[in-house]
């Protein structure tokens, strides 16, 4: 007989966090189930989508026994998110299939589980393959992931794009997305690794761990062979990386673009989001017309027969210029951007826009590159 007593809602706080790696449909139905383990005092909360693993442990009262077991996890949550906030009772019977009751003081809920040693695991770590591992303030990572994560591809063509690649150096590591339209750059230097190397995390293991993590100061990370491992003291993650090289994406920034336009964030946004309502939504295209103190937007929609036109004061170091940019894009850079100004650096109507802040956070740099469209006149 397996025993323990916990908290309803610490139990359910870290199952409802494990049950985001679960997909809504599994090729194998093993997959729609959690497999607990107890181990002392400790028990741990398994689920996996067949690629990757996440694991919750929380400490436990009353323990009694020692084993696994797998039961529904959709179910398990359900009775555990509706239970009020005071002690339960869990019991599983291996002698009885695996069955699991759920006990408090107003209530009994029986499961039907199974052996949770059937339950698939992640490959045993091999020392030797170890590439590195850091550890850092949890933050900081997530801090890299929101900067970064909207630029991610969804072709399936570029799978590699498909993620965010973790460009790890001695002295900083950078997080980098791009989708082929925009590129984002986001390093930080207040995280040493003391190591090198790389790897691309896929977009669905980024939002698992920004969701999961979230509340753990710090995590460790480990670059295996074929996947890395994300560790706190509540959780550990064991997430398969993109195969694939990423494109080199220093390479794609611009180095010599002359000419710099500087306008108010707030204002810049305001304006796009307007003027983006009159785009026409197969491409999003706004014109631009930028000369020395003057921004002037422009956008139509054909099929309404709608126009909207807008000007906002700026500083430019060039030359009149007339540009074009995808409205949502320019959005959701400016949305990222926090400082009050934002710099843009331009060389011409044909080659990419540079997008930084015009004051970065301490110990980062954050840049943005957009690809314009091809505009003939204002």
């Amino acid at each position: 007989m397996i025993r323990f007593n916990v908290s309803s809602k610490a139990l359910y706080a870290t199952a409802s966090a494990v049950s985001k790696i679960i997909n809504s449909k599994n090729a194998l139905t093993i997959l729609n189930n959690f497999c607990l383990r107890l181990d002392g005092s400790t028990l741990s909360i398994m689920a996996s989508d067949g690629e990757n693993f996440l694991e919750g442990r929380i400490e436990v009262a009353g323990a009694e026994g020692e084993g696994a077991v797998c039961v529904d996890a959709r179910r398990l949550t359900d009775l555990l998110k509706e239970l009020p906030d005071l002690g339960i009772t869990v019991s599983v019977d291996p002698q009885l299939n695996y069955s699991m009751t759920v006990e408090y003081s107003n209530g009994k809920f029986n499961f039907m589980g199974f052996n949770g040693e059937e339950f698939p695991l992640p490959e045993k770590l091999d020392e030797d393959a170890v590439r590195y591992t850091f550890t850092t303030d949890t933050s900081k990572l997530i801090r890299g992931i929101d900067n970064t994560v909207f630029a991610v591809g969804n072709d399936e063509l570029r799978p590699q794009m498909m993620g965010i690649l973790w460009d790890v150096k001695p002295d900083s590591l950078v997080f980098v997305a791009t989708d082929t339209r925009k590129l984002v750059k986001f390093t930080d230097s207040s995280i040493v690794p003391s190591c090198e190397g790389s790897f691309i995390l896929p977009l669905k293991s980024t939002v698992v761990f920004k969701n999961v993590f979230a509340k753990d100061p710090q995590v460790t990370v480990t670059l295996e062979e074929k996947g890395v491992k994300f560790e706190s003291d509540s959780f550990v993650f064991n997430s398969r990386f993109l195969k694939g090289t990423f494109p080199d994406y220093n390479r794609v920034i611009p180095q010599s673009n002359p000419y710099e336009l500087t306008v108010d964030r707030a204002t810049f946004q305001s304006s796009v989001r307007r003027i983006g309502a009159f785009c026409d939504a197969a491409n999003g295209l706004v014109r631009f017309s930028i000369k020395p103190g003057s921004l002037e937007m422009k956008a139509s929609e054909s099929t309404f027969n709608a126009s909207a036109w807008e000007s906002v004061s700026c500083q430019f170091t060039g030359d009149n210029m007339v540009i074009g940019f995808s409205a949502p894009y320019i959005s959701e850079i400016l949305s990222t951007i926090s400082s009050d100004d934002v710099v843009v650096r331009l060389s011409d109507p044909s080659r990419p826009g540079v997008f930084v802040p015009s004051e970065n956070k301490p110990d980062t740099e954050l840049l943005m590159l957009l690809m314009p469209m091809l505009v003939t006149e204002f």
